[in-house]
């Protein structure tokens, strides 16, 4: 168990080592011509690094949720009735929202240039639904635990 505390340490040095140097390159390189395509290029790949280490990061959070959930049974049941419950909500929201798309000063803009059809109105519909649903549920379950502790 040493040696894989061992080899993460060096791992992180040399993901933080990369960064810093990609940072302090594209730093350098830093020009007032917008049109440069020096900086372009360092720019693009910082932000390819990034998505990398967005990719690890998330990598090893599912890896260490999978890990968590076969060594502890009672907390796996909790975590995918969770999961369960924000599918039901998202189904039921999708259920009820409507493909209508909505009428408003400027909505032919985005009609014409084809980013407001009407499978995007459902889907903006349905995250209002949801977003509804689950404000309500909060609610609902901070009067309810008031109640609660007065009948205590």
């Amino acid at each position: 168990m040493e040696k894989v505390g061992k080899i993460v340490t060096i791992l992180l040095w040399v993901l933080l080592i990369v960064s810093a140097v990609l940072i302090v390159s594209m730093m350098v390189n830093i020009s007032e011509n917008e049109a440069d395509p020096t900086m372009g290029s360092w720019i693009n790949s910082n932000l390819v690094w990034s998505y990398i280490l967005l990719l690890i990061g998330g990598g090893i959070a599912v890896i260490a949720a999978i890990f968590n959930m076969a060594s502890d049974i009672k907390a796996a049941k909790k975590g995918l009735m969770s999961i369960l419950f924000l599918g039901i909500v998202a189904l039921v929201s999708y259920l009820l929202a409507s493909d209508a798309i909505p009428q408003f000063v400027g909505v032919q803009k985005f009609i014409n240039d084809g980013t407001l059809t009407t499978q995007v109105a459902k889907l903006v519909d349905a995250g209002l639904y949801a977003t509804y649903i689950l404000l309500g549920l909060a609610v609902l379950s901070i009067l309810l635990s008031s109640v609660t502790r007065l009948f205590k």
